[in-house]
């Protein structure tokens, strides 16, 4: 029971060493678009692949991608969610990446002011990235409620 008490006690801290960051995210990605699966302080429930700085995150899994000053980023400085609402400036984004080695989306905390990154915030991104993987497929792979095991004859 300590043991576990400890994890969540890990998980409780880690999540909140990332709460100077005003708007975290979990998205997803497709070859269209990327979708929220969770956000604050943004209203939308998907922008296009193109505007997507998660896009640019999963081109590389293996590290966290930081953006310190968007404005100042040939990729990003005509992004209209740089020009505009919700006036990204600074992004870091930690790919989401399956047991099978696929970039699903990302995991990123964004703000409205350029900082340089902190990498202890950013071990804790990776962190938590991983986490939200592991639960992910733990649900995929529990029976839905009401469905036992098939029985073919």
């Amino acid at each position: 029971m300590v043991r576990v008490d400890g994890l969540d006690r890990e998980r409780r801290d880690r999540g909140q060493r990332t709460r100077d960051h005003p708007q975290p995210r979990a998205s997803l990605i497709d070859s269209e678009r990327q979708w929220f699966k969770s956000r604050v302080g943004l209203h939308a429930s998907e922008t296009p692949r193109q505007h997507a700085f998660c896009a640019h995150a999963i081109q590389d899994p293996e590290q966290v991608m930081v953006v310190a000053d968007a404005a100042r980023d040939p990729r990003f400085a005509v992004n209209p969610l740089v020009t505009g609402a919700p006036n990204i400036r600074f992004y870091a984004g930690a790919p989401l990446l399956s047991s099978a080695g696929h970039a699903l989306g990302a995991l990123c905390v964004i703000d409205h002011k350029a900082r340089e990154a902190d990498p202890k915030k950013l071990d804790t991104l990776r962190f938590l990235a991983a986490e939200l993987i592991r639960r992910m497929e733990t649900r995929r792979a529990a029976p839905r409620s009401g469905e036992g095991p098939s029985i073919t004859r």
